[in-house]
């Protein structure tokens, strides 16, 4: 069964469709990664999944579950979590105060939850009581990830987790996001720094002018000359 299933999806903003027609599905536990030029699409189909995008044609199922017409508000509650590129954390709360606001939708105890992001994310432990905004990118986008988390998804979307960042904060990153997949969470990533991710997921989706271009498991896409040469730097 899949968790997430994205079929024949056409849209976009207002009235100009960026999505057309595009497939893509996650099963359980499985690390996925679009890839694709600038402008292929990639950040829309995520917003789509995640109820962010008009979808004029197709669907959109979460554990066969249709969440097509859903509001973003509605899919969190089914089991999805979505860390943006941009404005990802609330810069003037503190980390500890971020990682409450991720479980605005819980009313249970949720100090067993941040004690396995501390764990998760020792950096964030340190520095719980300082604010959000004056700590670097790398430290940000642990934050939002952790944040996401607080809810315990299914399904946890990425977009661009490692933009930006330094390469020490880069394979960080990386590691996290396989951490966090052996816990069981499904992962979808839109992600450009292909090659590292390519090596570290279950199957990738190349993506180009919003359409399929191909479909594959992360080590045939790396191995594949005609994609390494038009997407991963020859």
């Amino acid at each position: 069964m899949s968790l997430l299933t994205i079929e024949g999806v056409t849209g976009g903003y207002g009235g100009a469709d960026i999505l057309h027609g595009v497939d893509l599905r996650v099963g359980p536990g499985e690390i996925v990664v679009i890839i694709g030029p600038n402008g292929a699409g990639k950040s829309t189909l995520m917003k789509a999944a995640f109820g962010l995008v008009t979808i004029r044609e197709g669907a959109v199922l979460f554990e066969r579950r249709d969440i097509t017409r859903l509001r973003p508000d509605q899919i969190v509650r089914e089991g999805v979590s979505y860390v943006p590129q941009e404005r990802n954390v609330f810069p003037s709360m503190t980390v500890h105060e971020n990682l409450e606001m991720g479980a605005f939708i819980r009313d249970d105890d949720i100090r067993p939850q941040l004690d396995k992001i501390y764990d998760l994310f020792p950096r964030l432990g340190e520095r719980r009581d300082q604010v959000a905004g004056s700590m670097s990118g790398g430290e940000r986008q642990m934050l939002a990830m952790g944040r996401a988390l607080m809810l315990e998804p299914k399904l946890l979307l990425l977009d661009e987790p490692t933009a930006g960042l330094s390469p020490l904060f880069m394979d960080q990153t990386f590691e996290r996001i396989q951490s966090i997949n052996r816990t069981g969470i499904g992962i979808l990533m839109v992600e450009q720094n292909a090659k590292q991710a390519l090596a570290i997921c279950d199957r990738g989706y190349v993506l180009t002018m919003g359409r399929n271009r191909v479909e594959d498991t992360g080590a045939s896409l790396l191995a594949n000359k005609d994609v390494a040469e038009m997407f991963l730097g020859g």
